[in-house]
């Protein structure tokens, strides 16, 4: 006669809870990824609060989960919003301009108009203007369309007061956003005239191009050259931009690529990746250049990022 087979059962148990919390992870972390990259601007900061969300999610037992994707996404809230804390305290000595993370991103994110006005650089900036808590509740609320219970369970407040959070950040951001979302086509329209102003050097078409009031910003972490302050204005920005872009051809190229969601400009010198050069369109002119030279801040360039809401 056989001998039984103690615990058989509870190992057969443990392995399909693990399978089951495995599956759903992955199921769901194109979209944790995203929540993430939202709240903290920093696609490598992202994907460590994505470990910290697997470690906690691992943990948990299934069996007390109603909703599985409202629960990850509610870990890795909290996780992002500790990072989001510590990150204020390293933007306070960041070496010039701050500029969020760029990702190369899949042709679908363009397509989704909505998320990728909200993970454009220029959103980004602006969202960088808000508390940590009303970042979260802004960025799941409006972009990931979460109620006001599901919010205040990952930001540890009332429904009531995550309603007033989600007000004053909705009128904060609403201050300072582009006036408009721009069309597709328009942007694609503007962006193909900036380029070939500047790499033609042609200082009468790109101030044509360029808004009175356009913004450059430049990002070198201080581990390489930048721009130290923002330039302001078409005629200033212009003649910066005409007398970088002389160099074109002496062993730098600018590929079009698609950035967050929208046309950029992928720079390389001798084939070496050494920045990303991002816009913001409104009224069918550049209002804002986003520069990203810091060497830190360019893995996420040689290879598509999938964005899910």
């Amino acid at each position: 006669m056989s001998e039984p087979t103690t615990g058989t059962a509870d190992t057969v148990d443990t392995v399909d809870t693990a399978d089951a919390a495995t599956e759903a992870f992955v199921a769901h972390r194109n979209l944790l990824f995203t929540v993430a990259y939202e709240m903290l601007g920093s696609a490598a900061d992202a994907e460590d609060v994505l470990q910290e969300t697997w470690l906690r999610w691992a943990g948990v037992d299934l069996a007390t989960v109603r909703d599985r994707r409202a629960y990850l996404v509610q870990i890795t809230t909290r996780q992002a919003l500790m990072r989001l804390r510590t990150l204020g305290r390293r933007k306070e000595s960041y070496i010039g301009p701050w500029l969020p993370e760029p990702l190369l991103t899949t042709p679908d994110v363009a397509e989704d108009v909505e998320l990728a006005d909200h993970v454009s650089m220029a959103m980004l900036l602006v969202l960088e203007t808000l508390t940590p808590t009303e970042r979260a509740v802004f960025v799941l609320r409006e972009v990931f369309d979460f109620g006001y219970d599901e919010i205040a369970q990952a930001v540890d407040k009332s429904p009531a007061t995550v309603r007033q959070i989600a007000h004053r950040a909705r009128a904060h951001v609403a201050a300072r956003r582009p006036r408009e979302t721009v069309s597709a086509a328009d942007t694609r329209q503007a962006f193909a005239a900036f380029q070939e102003a500047v790499q033609t050097g042609d200082l009468r078409n790109l101030l044509d191009v360029l808004a009175p009031d356009v913004v450059l910003l430049s990002d070198g972490g201080g581990v390489v050259r930048a721009v130290p302050r923002p330039i302001v204005g078409a005629d200033r920005v212009a003649r910066l931009l005409s007398a970088g872009w002389d160099k074109v051809g002496a062993g730098i190229s600018a590929e079009p690529v698609q950035v967050n969601g929208h046309p950029a400009l992928l720079l390389r010198r001798d084939g070496e990746i050494t920045g990303v050069a991002a816009l913001r369109v409104e009224d069918g002119l550049v209002t804002g250049l986003y520069f990203v030279h810091n060497p830190e801040k360019l893995s996420r360039v040689e290879r598509e990022t999938a964005l899910r809401r």
